[in-house]
């Protein structure tokens, strides 16, 4: 069975969160077993440097942290014309339809993400999971 899993940016930037719960659970995560992508570690950094507003090195020392806690996937030409099938399949957002492609090309099974369907089965291969839903 499949069980490679791809986690979302909006996961991980609980990180920075007040809410213990969740960061706590995000914590857990941190153990190279579990796939991301050039991405999501772009946009934890943006994130970080705009609206968290931390200072550049620590902004940099969490993409360095992803980098090496995480296994990495990249996008390629092929990512983003799935893409935009997946979108226009699924409505998806450009964004997430670029996570939920590069996830699918790299054969992961489940999808950590907060923004998008619940439950929701994409191309019969990918489930996507709200990992916070109970907690």
């Amino acid at each position: 069975m499949n069980d490679k899993t791809f986690i979302d940016s909006n996961v991980i930037l609980y990180l920075f969160s007040n809410d213990a719960k969740r960061k706590s659970y995000v914590q857990t995560l941190f153990t190279n077993q579990y796939f991301i992508s050039t991405q999501v570690v772009n946009e934890n950094v943006n994130v970080c440097l705009r609206r968290l507003k931390l200072p550049q090195q620590d902004a940099f020392n969490h993409g360095r942290n992803l980098l090496s806690s995480f296994n990495l996937l990249f996008i390629y030409r092929t990512t983003i014309e799935n893409c935009y099938l997946l979108c226009t399949k699924y409505n998806f957002s450009f964004w997430d339809g670029l996570i939920v492609a590069t996830a699918l090309e790299n054969s992961c099974a489940i999808l950590l993400s907060e923004d998008m369907q619940d439950g929701l089965r994409v191309e019969g291969k990918l489930t996507i999971k709200n990992p916070f839903t109970g907690l």
